[in-house]
């Protein structure tokens, strides 16, 4: 297996194209392009410039399959670009692995999704694959997509994020086998000789106690151990005090218990959700995702620190657990919400990675949303890093 990441600022399609190819060329020789992921700045999101740059890339480079999109910001090996003009290419030869690309479509009809452009291929398949995937925000039901990999590959993870950049249906950019797509999902299935692990940090810090859920309906939850659910948040926040009171105002999260059985419950065992909403009259609290009664959850506080410690002790306990795979590539996929802003320090997680495994080619981009399993399911989350690891089997 060959991993290697190009890099190109210039303007012109012409200029990027030339310098990507040529990297690659360089680095791989005669080598075939398996797997390519291009994701590029909105700077070429202009349609016309975006299918420019893929279609010449597709003549150019000639991969087996083309994956990509646009994004807020864009990755390379050592650097986080937020608001810069810059195009990366991601390119592996992965000798007898197979791979199925697919370009998913949504119909929906009275509350049903049906979906157009799944492979045919995986119902047939005895193995796990990995799902790398690509998302619209605005045209793709992802828990949908969830379900019909569960369906088909029970067990397999997913990993990848949502495109970000455009505003509305249709202004999303992705890349799919030398074209641009607006709407749906990209993704492809891998399997055979590769190893994809996966890292998903959700940089929060659990506050207070956990508490039972003992009434809710839908995303609502109305009691936490009995109590009205603001009452025992009220009183979670008071032993904050005054200065975490006022981080709690920013920041404040719900995480919801993956085994509550378990004696104890620290960072990674939770599936942190955002709160929504409250109602003073029945004490309830929305939450952004489904919640069931005799679930255990726990007050979270979005924070720069146990984000950073915790993509850090992720990164240190798979080099532990895998001590003779060391990743030959790797792809992240980090919030819009985090980078510059959040860590008040430039390409924070991607040097986090590279702490760990010094020039590594690493690719990937600023997501409205971020894919990857957490406690042996798949979701799309919010505020976090996806890292996919590629070692071979």
């Amino acid at each position: 297996m060959k991993v290697h990441v190009a890099v190109s600022r210039k303007s012109e399609i012409d200029d990027v194209v030339s310098d990507l190819s040529q990297s690659i060329k360089d680095a791989l020789g005669t080598e075939k392009v398996d797997l390519m992921f291009v994701f590029f700045s909105i700077h070429y999101g202009d349609e016309d410039r975006a299918e420019a740059l893929v279609r010449q890339l597709w003549e150019t480079v000639d991969p087996e399959v083309m994956l990509g999109c646009m994004g807020e910001g864009i990755i390379s090996p050592t650097e986080e670009y937020e608001g810069n003009s810059v195009v990366s290419v991601w390119v592996a030869n992965l000798p007898n692995v197979r791979m199925l690309p697919m370009h998913l479509q949504f119909n929906e009809d009275e509350g049903t999704h049906t979906t157009e452009g799944w492979p045919v291929a995986l119902q047939s398949t005895t193995e796990r694959p990995t799902f790398l995937l690509f998302a619209d925000p605005f045209s793709t039901p992802i828990e949908s997509v969830f379900s019909d990999i569960e369906e088909s590959c029970p067990g397999a993870s997913a990993i990848g994020g949502v495109a970000s950049g455009g505003s509305d249906l249709g202004e999303n950019r992705m890349v799919y086998n030398g074209r641009i797509v607006t709407e749906g999902m990209t993704g492809v299935a891998l399997w055979g000789p590769v190893s994809v692990r996966t890292l998903v940090s959700q940089g929060c810090k659990p506050i207070g106690e956990r508490f039972v859920v003992t009434k809710a309906e839908r995303n609502i939850i109305y009691e936490l151990g009995g109590a009205p659910t603001l009452q025992r948040l009220q009183a979670t926040l008071d032993k904050l005090g005054i200065n975490g009171g006022r981080q709690a105002a920013r920041a404040l999260q719900i995480g919801i218990a993956f085994d509550e059985h378990r004696e104890r419950l620290d960072q990674g065992d939770f599936l942190i959700r955002g709160i929504i909403g409250a109602d003073q009259s029945s004490g309830g609290l929305a939450i952004s995702d489904l919640i069931e009664e005799g679930q255990t959850v726990q007050f979270h506080l979005r924070d720069a620190k146990a984000a950073s410690e915790e993509l850090n002790l992720m990164l240190a306990k798979d080099q532990v657990e895998f001590p003779n795979k060391t990743p030959k590539g790797a792809l992240l996929f980090t919030c819009n919400g985090r980078g510059r802003q959040f860590f008040a320090e430039p390409h924070h997680d991607v040097r986090a990675i590279q702490k760990r495994a010094e020039g590594l080619p690493i690719a990937g981009f600023f997501a409205a949303g971020e894919i990857g399993p957490v406690g042996g399911k798949n979701f799309i989350h919010g505020y976090t890093a996806s890292v996919a690891l590629f070692a071979e089997k």
